[in-house]
Protein backbone atom coordinates (compact mmCIF):
# COMPACT_ATOMS: atom_id res chain seq x y z
CA UNK A 1 0.00 0.00 0.00
CA UNK A 2 2.39 2.95 -1.73
CA UNK A 3 2.19 6.38 -0.58
CA UNK A 4 3.70 8.40 -3.52
CA UNK A 5 4.61 12.16 -3.50
CA UNK A 6 5.30 13.92 -6.38
CA UNK A 7 7.04 17.29 -6.04
CA UNK A 8 7.47 19.96 -9.05
CA UNK A 9 7.19 23.56 -10.01
CA UNK A 10 3.50 25.10 -9.83
CA UNK A 11 2.19 24.64 -13.49
CA UNK A 12 3.51 21.55 -14.65
CA UNK A 13 0.82 19.47 -14.52
CA UNK A 14 -2.38 20.51 -15.70
CA UNK A 15 -4.88 17.92 -14.40
CA UNK A 16 -3.19 16.83 -10.70
CA UNK A 17 -6.26 14.70 -10.02
CA UNK A 18 -5.68 12.53 -12.75
CA UNK A 19 -1.78 12.29 -12.61
CA UNK A 20 -2.10 11.04 -8.89
CA UNK A 21 -5.07 8.89 -9.72
CA UNK A 22 -2.77 7.60 -12.19
CA UNK A 23 0.23 7.36 -10.21
CA UNK A 24 -1.00 5.33 -7.64
CA UNK A 25 -2.80 2.61 -9.46
CA UNK A 26 0.49 2.33 -11.55
CA UNK A 27 2.25 1.51 -8.02
CA UNK A 28 -0.23 -0.68 -7.01
CA UNK A 29 -0.02 -2.47 -10.28
CA UNK A 30 3.35 -2.88 -10.29
CA UNK A 31 3.54 -3.97 -6.49
CA UNK A 32 0.97 -6.69 -7.99
CA UNK A 33 -1.22 -6.87 -4.99
CA UNK A 34 -4.83 -7.80 -5.70
CA UNK A 35 -7.39 -5.15 -6.61
CA UNK A 36 -8.32 -5.04 -3.65
CA UNK A 37 -10.92 -2.48 -1.58
CA UNK A 38 -7.94 -2.40 1.07
CA UNK A 39 -5.37 -1.47 -1.10
CA UNK A 40 -7.47 0.96 -3.56
CA UNK A 41 -8.16 3.09 -0.62
CA UNK A 42 -4.94 2.90 0.91
CA UNK A 43 -2.70 3.55 -2.31
CA UNK A 44 -2.50 7.27 -2.95
CA UNK A 45 -0.37 10.08 -4.67
CA UNK A 46 0.02 13.42 -3.30
CA UNK A 47 1.06 16.31 -5.98
CA UNK A 48 2.94 19.01 -4.21
CA UNK A 49 3.55 22.41 -6.49
CA UNK A 50 6.62 24.69 -5.26
CA UNK A 51 7.41 27.57 -6.30
CA UNK A 52 9.96 28.16 -9.43
CA UNK A 53 12.72 29.80 -7.00
CA UNK A 54 12.23 26.43 -4.47
CA UNK A 55 14.06 24.48 -6.72
CA UNK A 56 17.20 24.46 -8.16
CA UNK A 57 19.79 22.29 -9.29
CA UNK A 58 23.70 23.47 -8.84
CA UNK A 59 23.21 25.86 -12.16
CA UNK A 60 20.27 27.54 -11.19
CA UNK A 61 17.83 25.33 -12.92
CA UNK A 62 14.40 24.62 -11.54
CA UNK A 63 12.43 22.31 -13.80
CA UNK A 64 12.35 19.15 -12.32
CA UNK A 65 10.22 16.58 -10.76
CA UNK A 66 10.91 14.48 -8.41
CA UNK A 67 8.34 11.46 -6.92
CA UNK A 68 9.11 9.47 -3.76
CA UNK A 69 7.61 6.05 -3.67
CA UNK A 70 7.17 4.77 0.13
CA UNK A 71 6.09 1.25 0.07
CA UNK A 72 6.74 -1.62 2.24
CA UNK A 73 10.00 -3.17 2.67
CA UNK A 74 10.48 -6.20 0.05
CA UNK A 75 7.30 -5.43 -2.39
CA UNK A 76 9.47 -4.29 -5.35
CA UNK A 77 11.81 -6.51 -6.02
CA UNK A 78 14.07 -5.30 -8.86
CA UNK A 79 12.42 -6.03 -11.69
CA UNK A 80 9.59 -4.50 -10.14
CA UNK A 81 11.69 -1.41 -9.57
CA UNK A 82 13.20 -0.78 -12.83
CA UNK A 83 9.56 -1.07 -14.61
CA UNK A 84 7.42 1.46 -11.77
CA UNK A 85 10.84 3.60 -12.28
CA UNK A 86 10.46 3.67 -16.20
CA UNK A 87 6.80 3.93 -15.80
CA UNK A 88 6.38 6.67 -13.58
CA UNK A 89 8.93 8.71 -15.03
CA UNK A 90 7.32 8.34 -19.10
CA UNK A 91 4.08 9.16 -17.00
CA UNK A 92 5.23 12.64 -15.32
CA UNK A 93 6.53 13.51 -18.59
CA UNK A 94 2.95 12.58 -20.40
CA UNK A 95 1.30 14.63 -17.58
CA UNK A 96 3.24 17.18 -18.42
CA UNK A 97 3.11 17.28 -22.63
CA UNK A 98 7.36 17.56 -22.43
CA UNK A 99 8.82 14.76 -23.16
CA UNK A 100 12.17 16.48 -21.98
CA UNK A 101 11.10 16.06 -18.76
CA UNK A 102 12.60 12.10 -18.99
CA UNK A 103 15.57 13.59 -18.24
CA UNK A 104 14.95 16.06 -15.54
CA UNK A 105 12.64 13.43 -13.41
CA UNK A 106 13.62 11.67 -10.70
CA UNK A 107 11.99 9.14 -8.78
CA UNK A 108 13.50 7.78 -5.28
CA UNK A 109 11.82 4.34 -3.81
CA UNK A 110 12.06 4.29 -0.30
CA UNK A 111 10.81 1.19 2.08
CA UNK A 112 9.20 1.51 5.15
CA UNK A 113 10.15 -1.04 7.89
CA UNK A 114 8.17 -3.88 8.85
CA UNK A 115 6.07 -2.39 11.39
CA UNK A 116 6.47 1.43 10.14
CA UNK A 117 3.32 1.23 7.96
CA UNK A 118 0.45 2.87 10.53
CA UNK A 119 -3.26 2.89 9.00
CA UNK A 120 -6.12 3.90 10.80
CA UNK A 121 -3.69 4.11 14.23
CA UNK A 122 -2.20 1.22 14.01
CA UNK A 123 1.17 0.62 12.91
CA UNK A 124 0.82 -2.82 10.34
CA UNK A 125 3.40 -5.48 10.02
CA UNK A 126 3.53 -7.15 6.55
CA UNK A 127 1.73 -10.44 8.15
CA UNK A 128 -0.80 -7.73 9.07
CA UNK A 129 -2.05 -6.20 5.86
CA UNK A 130 -1.90 -9.78 4.54
CA UNK A 131 -3.98 -11.01 6.76
CA UNK A 132 -6.28 -7.82 6.11
CA UNK A 133 -6.50 -8.95 2.45
CA UNK A 134 -7.23 -12.17 2.64
CA UNK A 135 -10.10 -11.59 5.70
CA UNK A 136 -11.56 -9.17 2.19
CA UNK A 137 -11.25 -11.88 -0.08
CA UNK A 138 -12.91 -14.22 2.11
CA UNK A 139 -15.25 -12.13 2.99
CA UNK A 140 -16.07 -10.98 -0.91
CA UNK A 141 -16.64 -14.92 -1.58
CA UNK A 142 -19.03 -15.38 0.98
CA UNK A 143 -21.05 -12.22 -0.10
CA UNK A 144 -20.25 -13.92 -3.42
CA UNK A 145 -21.38 -17.33 -2.71
CA UNK A 146 -24.63 -15.87 -0.83
CA UNK A 147 -25.78 -13.46 -3.76
CA UNK A 148 -25.61 -16.22 -6.16
CA UNK A 149 -27.76 -18.56 -3.64
CA UNK A 150 -30.52 -15.77 -3.55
Amino acid sequence: MPMIDLFATAGTFDDKKALARELAATVMRWEKVPDLALFRRNTAAFIHELPANAISNVDGESGYVRVQILTPAGVLDREKQVGVVREITDLVADAAGDPSLVDRTWVLITESPDGGWGIGGFANTGADIAAAARAEIAASATSAGESSRS
